[in-house]
């Protein structure tokens, strides 16, 4: 999982890849770690959740909705990852693909102030999907992926 992690880390930084690209490698990384069915990247404004990168070729219903919907909006709200092995059962959630049967939002903070500026969303077709693994994985992605949502410095 370091290993991992630590190629998640080195592709957020790298000055030469544009951040759309950035955002759709890391997807597809994480996608494939872990045989996960789908993994999207969002941007978190004050009102609106946006996604920027997904991993196939359908995007999800919603590539933007108010930030105070779905488990994305619970996540946001409470600045906590939130993991749902059932999403039948959860009102929040927005249906993004017919076939989801569990999903987890991991927020991504900036660490000086702590505002959520995106979320790594995973998405599986099996009930109970997500364990302890899952978690501390999604976790790792979150801060390494931090620098993805950190504006670049512009020159003076």
């Amino acid at each position: 999982m370091d290993e991992v992690l630590g190629r998640l880390r080195d592709l957020a930084v790298a000055a030469h890849v544009e951040r759309r690209l950035k955002a759709l490698q890391a997807a597809e990384l994480i996608r494939q770690v872990r045989s996960y069915r789908w993994v999207g990247l969002y941007d978190v404004s004050p009102s609106e959740i946006a996604a920027i990168a997904w991993t196939g070729t359908t995007a999800p219903a919603y590539p933007r909705f108010p930030v105070t919907q779905g488990l994305s909006g619970a996540a946001v709200a409470t600045r906590r990852p939130v993991i749902v092995q059932d999403v039948t059962r959860d009102p929040r959630y927005l249906t993004a693909f017919g076939s989801t049967r569990s999903e987890a939002i991991f927020p991504v903070a900036i660490s000086e102030d702590g505002r959520i500026v995106g979320t790594i969303d995973v998405e599986s077709d099996r009930i109970n999907a997500f364990g302890a693994e899952d978690e501390a994985f999604l976790g790792g992605c979150a801060q390494m992926l931090t620098p993805i949502w950190i504006p670049a410095e512009t020159p003076p």
